[in-house]
């Protein structure tokens, strides 16, 4: 049981881990050697050039004194973009991920001010866990609700300040989803001209004997879509195409490596082995070998390229269609198109950039079995990740090491040693375990089949919400404190059970408090210093790069991990909520990561991440329902609490405040998340006939023609295609055989005036 003094040590060491990453990152900024790694984002705009200095030292050093006295300056200018410039610079997605930090220091630091005030004195003023023989205990779990004794009138205190917590969390929450919703709408109707306001994606397109995709995706929608319809453009299955080209790319930057590293050194022509890795096989000349590799790869290439050019089934039954207006998209997206509703299945088209190309080959009916098998993957990773997870905790502790290493007993029992295992080991064991986890819930999310990246990233969170809600927390507290009381739990009647874990509950705050300093402090810290994309961009720097384009290329600017970093911060927004009426010196934990958060976090939005998509904020409403889930869990957490502490006249006033915090999700629902996942009509006609006025000449058909081909393709010889809505006359020709008023797409599909 971590004590006073092993956090306090915890924090030192997290502390000084913090300040040394922010002070060699402070020095490593200045340097313009480093220059496109810590502010790649204004390279990419075109705004900053690669620094220019007479003398070679100049050209790697900064030695400029007085830039040195000022490296703290980095600080207050991330502070200073205002929010609308912030949203011009970076994108509504950046600037909205950044305002979830800012949403926790106005739901915390208030929370935390009154808690101290008000729950610290009454759980402090009380004896009770010295009085408990058979409980471990330390100073710091004096200040939670353990310390107050069975059925004492405190714990009014306790449920008042619930209540207070929650309608100061949902008011803000109120707030929040108001103003962002306003930011959604503000930012759709202002921005400008993208292909995805004119185009939806339309899947699962049934299978005609007499016309191709191509052809039967125009005639049904010339027909049913007859004054808005544009244009569309089939999609092709090129991922072995698309693997092709990335091993190309692969051995072309081998090839480089080994011109340079011979220019370099002319007198020793490089080798390599043939065999795996290059660990064993033939030796021979290795330029020669990957100027081969790659003229072989480039013949498969050219002839994969014709093969999907040239043959029917490498079309999928998926297609982009385009509309003359805005106006007529929302309404193709926003409708069912046809009696049957698993075809013709339509939604808006993901911006060009944010198509996950892969997916979209994936059949109808694969697509439902595919998640039907991740979800059951996902229930057995959940539950039996738990496993290995509670055996890291249970050894992550002296008692634990201990018993599998009783030969260090001497050693750990040092002061120092004691100190640095109880507080600082447990959470970066918790830390290390959990690094591979993100990669592979993303892995099961492209399993899944979704056809952007936005989703991909949306899905994998949503995995890893699940996952750390019953792993880390969850895992943590229940198997967690059941081993460090194993021995009370067998020697105790199962009558007092429940009250030995009641009373235990809290005291893992001290677990979490260690957690948070691993990874809120020293972890975001880290994430400044940019590590990695430092090593990586000296290396590529030294080997490959021979041009200003091979520069710029090295460049790793990286973007917002959504997938990885929202859970992370669900489960600060969860400890605070659970931890407020029950412990709260872990609040003040909570509040520094926040700050930290925000101020690192809007640094590199700014300077450093270059966004893949732009979304519009459509994450917002699952930030929003995981706050509730934490929400509602606090207030359970707190209800199930009191029951072992003998407060059965107490518990029944908190059985109303799930109940009213649900009906305020519910309605925050039904009033805000339509603008999320919609696009209101009015503000089509609106753009719409703007555009017309401003621009009445516009060509759309030359502005989307290209925007949604497959950029295997781009660059090349690629005959599109797109037809031209003018050169159709009234009545469509068809090639197929049938009689008049057969109908489109399958026999399902409402009768059309088509004529055979």
């Amino acid at each position: 049981m971590a004590s006073l003094q092993d956090i306090g040590v915890s924090a030192g060491i997290n502390s000084l881990t913090a300040f040394i990453f922010l002070m060699v990152f402070a020095v490593l900024r200045l340097q313009p050697v480093n220059d496109r790694i810590y502010f790649p984002k204004w390279y990419l705009k075109g705004i900053r050039a690669s620094p220019v200095s007479s003398g070679s030292l100049k050209k790697i050093v900064n030695l400029d004194p007085k830039m040195y006295l000022r490296f703290w300056n980095w600080m207050p200018a991330a502070l200073r973009m205002p929010e609308p410039e912030l949203i011009d610079h970076a994108g509504l997605d950046s600037a909205v991920y950044i305002r979830i930090y800012l949403l926790g220091l106005k739901i915390f630091v208030p929370i935390t001010a009154l808690a101290f005030v008000v729950l610290v004195p009454v759980n402090w003023t009380n004896n009770t866990l010295e009085e408990l023989k058979d409980v471990t205990f330390s100073d710091l779990d004096k200040l939670s609700i353990s310390n107050i004794p069975d059925g004492s009138s405190r714990f009014w205190v306790h449920i008042g300040m619930i209540y207070i917590f929650s309608f100061w969390t949902m008011y803000k929450l109120y707030q929040e989803y108001k103003i962002i919703a306003t930011m959604r709408l503000h930012f759709l109707a202002s921005e400008s001209r993208r292909p995805d306001q004119y185009t939806v994606l339309v899947k699962n397109v049934p299978a005609d004997p007499d016309e191709s995709v191509s052809a039967h995706v125009d005639h049904f929608f010339v027909v049913n879509h007859p004054d808005h319809y544009l244009t569309h453009q089939v999609v092709y299955n090129a991922n072995r195409l698309a693997t092709l080209v990335e091993n190309k790319k692969s051995l072309h930057n081998w090839l480089t490596y080994y011109q340079n590293r011979y220019e370099r050194n002319p007198l020793e022509k490089p080798t390599i082995k043939t065999g795996f890795w290059g660990l064993w096989g033939q030796r021979v000349d290795a330029i020669s070998y990957y100027a081969t590799e790659i003229s072989k790869l480039s013949e498969e290439e050219d002839a994969e390229r014709e093969k999907v050019m040239s043959d029917p089934k490498a079309i999928v039954p998926a297609a982009f269609v385009s509309f003359k207006s805005r106006w007529g998209a929302a309404v193709c997206a926003q409708t069912q198109q046809t009696s049957n509703p698993t075809v013709w299945l339509t939604e808006w088209a993901p911006e060009p950039r944010d198509v996950y190309w892969r997916n979209l080959a994936i059949p109808y009916v694969e697509l439902n079995v595919r998640r039907l098998l991740m979800a059951v993957a996902l229930f057995f990773l959940v539950f039996f990740f738990m496993i290995p997870i509670t055996i890291v905790q249970s050894i992550a502790n002296l008692e634990g090491i201990e018993k599998v290493l009783p030969f260090l007993k001497p050693v750990i029992e040092a002061k120092i040693i004691k100190s640095f295992i109880q507080g600082f080991l447990p959470g970066i064991a918790l830390k290390i375990f959990l690094i591979l986890l993100p990669t592979l819930l993303m892995i099961m999310s492209k399993i899944e089949g979704f056809a952007s990246l936005s989703s991909l990233e949306r899905r994998s969170a949503s995995k890893y919400h699940k996952f750390i809600l019953v792993n880390v927390f969850l895992g943590s507290i229940v198997a967690g404190t059941a081993l460090q009381q194993i021995h009370e739990f067998l020697n105790q009647s199962a009558t007092e059970i429940p009250k030995i874990v009641g009373v235990s509950i809290p005291m893992k705050a001290t677990f979490f408090i260690s957690y948070i300093m691993v990874d809120g402090w020293a972890g975001i810290a880290g994430e400044i210093l940019r590590l990695v994309p430092f090593v990586m961009f000296h290396i590529k720097n030294t080997f490959l790069v021979k041009t200003e384009k091979d520069r710029e290329e090295a460049m790793d600017p990286g973007s917002l991990t959504f997938a990885i970093s929202e859970p992370r911060i669900q489960l600060y927004f969860l400890l605070g909520l659970v931890y407020a009426p029950v412990s709260p010196i872990l609040l003040p934990f909570i509040v520094v990561f926040f700050a930290f958060a925000y101020l690192v976090f809007r640094h590199q939005v700014i300077n450093v991440y270059d966004q893949k998509y732009e979304s519009g904020a459509s994450f917002w409403p699952d930030v929003h329902s995981r706050i509730m889930i934490g929400l509602v869990i606090s207030q359970l957490l707190l209800l199930g609490l009191l029951s072992t502490k003998e407060a059965g006249k107490t518990t029944p006033f908190l059985i109303v405040l799930p109940l009213l915090t649900i009906w305020f999700h519910l309605f925050c629902k039904g009033r805000f998340e339509s603008a999320f996942v919609k696009f209101p009509l009015q503000d089509a006609m609106i753009k719409d006939t703007l555009e017309k006025a401003r621009e009445p000449d516009l060509n759309l058909k030359a502005f989307l023609e290209d925007a949604y081909i497959h950029p295997i393709f781009k660059g090349g010889v690629y005959e599109k295609p797109i037809m031209d809505e003018e050169s159709y006359p009234i009545i469509v020709a068809t090639k197929r055989n049938s009689r008049v008023g057969s109908k489109v797409g399958s026999s399902e599909d409402s009768p059309q005036a088509f004529l055979g």
